[in-house]
């Protein structure tokens, strides 16, 4: 599961940077970047981050992560976000959106009920998420970091608006 999320974080990035080949700057976009690449991670979670600005203050934005004591599990989120500045600075920004996501779990690590009822065995469930966050691109080097909020909903097995993956701090490398 791991090597597949890994798999997929690198063909989104080739696929990124083969279509992204000018950067946006100015005030065409508030980030003085157009496509950045990390980690996203909190005590629970540890993950990879792909953002793409598309136009002006709008992005998109990939997640693929997994638990650290739930190895089995991991999930995949999409999200559109839409950028504006905050403190008078161009490199602090605030951003919200929502999106998607889907998900691949291990009954007995994550939904404990459904555990007891239906045995081992893993299961897909998608929902929907919702992102608020603020962000700093360093000046000098290509740094980006953020810290956000990021509630969502399964429409399956663990139904709750907030757990271990709600909150995370990334850090990507921006170009």
């Amino acid at each position: 599961m791991k090597r597949a999320a890994l798999i997929l974080g690198l063909v989104a990035l080739l696929a990124v940077q083969a279509n992204a080949q000018k950067l946006r700057r100015g005030a065409e976009a508030p980030a003085n970047y157009g496509t950045a690449i990390g980690i996203r991670m909190n005590p629970w979670i540890v993950g990879f981050t792909i953002k793409h600005f598309i136009s002006g203050p709008h992005a998109i934005e990939g997640l693929a992560f997994t638990n650290f004591d739930k190895g089995s599990n991991v999930t995949f989120t999409g999200l559109y976000e839409y950028h504006w500045n905050v403190f008078g600075k161009p490199e602090f920004l605030m951003y919200a959106g929502g999106g998607a996501h889907v998900g691949i779990y291990d009954r007995f690590n994550y939904d404990r009920d459904r555990w007891f009822r239906n045995g081992d065995g893993t299961y897909v469930t998608a929902g929907l998420d919702g992102i608020f966050g603020v962000e700093y691109t360093f000046k000098k080097i290509p740094l980006s970091v953020s810290a956000d909020l990021k509630p969502f909903f399964n429409f399956s097995g663990g139904t709750h608006f907030m757990g271990e993956e709600i909150g995370g701090a990334s850090a990507r490398y921006t170009f």
